[in-house]
């Protein structure tokens, strides 16, 4: 009888233990259909993105409300990023966003920075107002040869 009692406490555990495992890799790890249903894909068109990688956040006033998703090559050769973002945002039509750095040389990531306008975005539009990375090796160099205007 007490042989039962703590197989059948054991086997509990284990499914506890199991249950949690399988909670924790749900929520931490990247389960797109989990997610589907929470944001939407706002797309930025850029003329350079040098430092972004999918997966990069999107942040505004510092507060991370979502991720780069794809990057690709638009029609007319530009950056375009498609932008993962919270429901619970409303990205209006005067935003702009811009790619912004960490610290000196830290990641990249892309900032939006919100305007007042009523209308909103729609998922799937693009955001054309935008602020592309600073190349720091090509200042270094124009500084360094003395091509600084």
């Amino acid at each position: 009888m007490k042989q039962n009692t703590i197989e059948f406490a054991v086997g509990v555990f284990m499914l506890i233990g199991f249950g949690a495992f399988v909670y924790l890799a749900l929520q931490l790890g990247e389960v797109p259909f989990l997610r589907q249903g929470s944001t939407y894909v706002l797309k930025a068109e850029f003329d350079n993105v040098a430092g972004i990688e999918k997966g990069a956040s999107v942040q505004v006033a510092g507060v991370t409300v979502g991720e780069v998703a794809e990057i690709a090559l638009s029609d007319n050769e530009a950056a375009l990023l498609s932008l993962r973002i919270e429901k619970s945002l409303k990205v209006s039509v005067d935003s702009f966003a811009s790619v912004k750095s960490q610290g000196i040389i830290g990641d990249k990531f892309i900032q939006l920075n919100l305007g007042g306008d009523e209308e909103k975005f729609n998922p799937g539009e693009i955001i054309r107002e935008t602020e592309s990375s600073v190349d720091i090796e090509s200042l270094i160099s124009k500084f360094a040869f003395g091509s600084v205007k």
